[in-house]
């Protein structure tokens, strides 16, 4: 399957962040809601059942919200044993922010009742 092109990455992150559950795993994940939980999380890296008990998802519906934040590129995972640790991919987030700012750089005038 061949990699997927920019215009594809932006497309992915865009459906990603159409979810609100995924939108709240994205802060949870930038907050450091696993910080200090000795239960299953590192330093910088959360655990689903975290985001199961925070947000109050059954663990399916958080992996399948899992799977589409490391599809889109936002979210990195790593299985260790019988747990998959999520990090946040603050690079890919930067390139959504960049997309979004071009509708941002328009005229005064040619913007005239987009607020």
């Amino acid at each position: 399957m061949p990699s997927p092109t920019p215009t594809d990455r932006t497309d992915l992150a865009f459906r990603a962040l159409a979810s609100r559950p995924r939108r709240e795993i994205l802060k949870l994940l930038a907050t450091g809601v696993g910080e200090g939980d000795e239960r299953c999380c590192g330093a910088d890296e959360v655990c689903a059942c975290v985001f199961a008990e925070k947000l109050g998802l059954s663990a399916p519906t958080v992996s399948h919200h899992m799977k589409t934040l490391v599809a889109a590129g936002l979210v990195s995972a790593r299985k260790s044993g019988l747990w998959v640790h999520y990090r946040l991919c603050p690079e890919a987030l930067r390139g959504v922010a960049r997309d979004l700012g071009v509708f941002t750089a328009c005229s005064p005038g040619a913007c005239a009742g987009a607020e």
